[in-house]
């Protein structure tokens, strides 16, 4: 009797949840990049510090896979690269420079309305009025865990944080509108992406900061971990993720990054308010909300 009650598990909801947890990993490890930059890195060279991230993986993500682009896919996998890594992080450095880390996360926390907006445009999907809430959701949440009383805006930051949020959101639907060149698995995109993404870094690195005078065994441990599981693995579950997951349930894990960062504070001496923690508590329930399709609210359409 009971077995006849017993139904088999829903392996598609089961396969939904393995791909959405591998994915989350990308920007959990994303979280950590700030707590080992100002502990392990040699202060003043975050351009040499996103080049040591991303040149090196690919490098070693082509030698472990031996596969190159062919045809159209030298110049999509450079404008992947650009976006995802050669424009992202110069971008970001300026916003972190020139804006408290609190308001840069809270912009950075605004991709998932950006990625939103531009699969509109691009992909023809139309968010639900349920993904689009909980994204504004996300976006204060984030914003209550790391905006301080002292937060103050600067117009270049401002423009400079938004534009590198804007450069991994369209790097996300292009990602997602052209997938994967037929028997290429996601560490070899990855390494594509990462190798463009370095090349085009090199220049400011020689021109803007050049190299550090002092790289400590720390700074060797702290460069092996971003350009590892940072870099290679993280942009490897990353693109294996978008290629399986909407672009509507994807983009929004990416508030794991400031809530992993959050994390780490905590691990290393700081405290959460009570808003602060009321906040951690909305934005991860934003980020889990976004994975469903609430009855009623329509569901999210085009193309997966």
């Amino acid at each position: 009797m009971t077995a006849l009650l017993e139904r088999p598990p829903d392996t598609s909801q089961v396969r939904q949840a393995s791909n959405v947890a591998l994915t989350a990993l990308a920007p959990a490890a994303w979280g950590t990049t700030y707590a080992v930059t100002t502990e392990l890195l040699p202060p003043g060279h975050p351009l040499f510090s996103g080049l040591m991230r991303a040149l090196p993986a690919g490098l070693v993500g082509l030698a472990l896979t031996r596969v190159l682009p062919r045809g159209a896919w030298w110049w999509k996998a450079a404008v992947l690269g650009v976006l995802n890594i050669g424009a992202l992080y110069p971008l970001l450095f300026v916003a972190a420079e020139r804006l408290p880390g609190g308001v840069a996360a809270t912009l950075g926390a605004t991709q998932p309305l950006l990625v939103a907006g531009i699969a509109a445009a691009v992909l023809h999907d139309r968010p639900t009025l349920w993904r689009w809430a909980w994204g504004v959701a996300g976006v204060v949440g984030v914003g209550l865990v790391v905006l301080g009383p002292g937060a103050r805006l600067d117009v270049v930051g401002v423009v400079a944080g938004l534009g590198g949020t804007a450069s991994m959101a369209a790097g996300i639907v292009l990602l997602k509108r052209w997938g994967r060149p037929a028997g290429v698995g996601p560490l070899a995109l990855a390494s594509w992406q990462l190798v463009g993404g370095g090349l085009a870094l090199v220049p400011l690195v020689l021109v803007g900061e050049g190299v550090p005078q002092r790289i400590d065994s720390g700074a060797v441990a702290g460069y092996l971990w971003l350009g590892s599981m940072g870099g290679l693995i993280a942009h490897m579950l990353w693109s294996r993720g978008i290629g399986r997951l909407p672009v509507g349930a994807s983009a929004p894990l990416v508030l794991l990054s400031p809530l992993v960062a959050a994390v780490v504070g905590v691990v290393l001496g700081e405290s959460l308010s009570l808003p602060q923690t009321l906040g951690f508590v909305l934005a991860l329930a934003a980020m889990l909300a976004a994975q469903l399709d609430a009855p009623g609210w329509g569901k999210w359409r085009g193309r997966r």
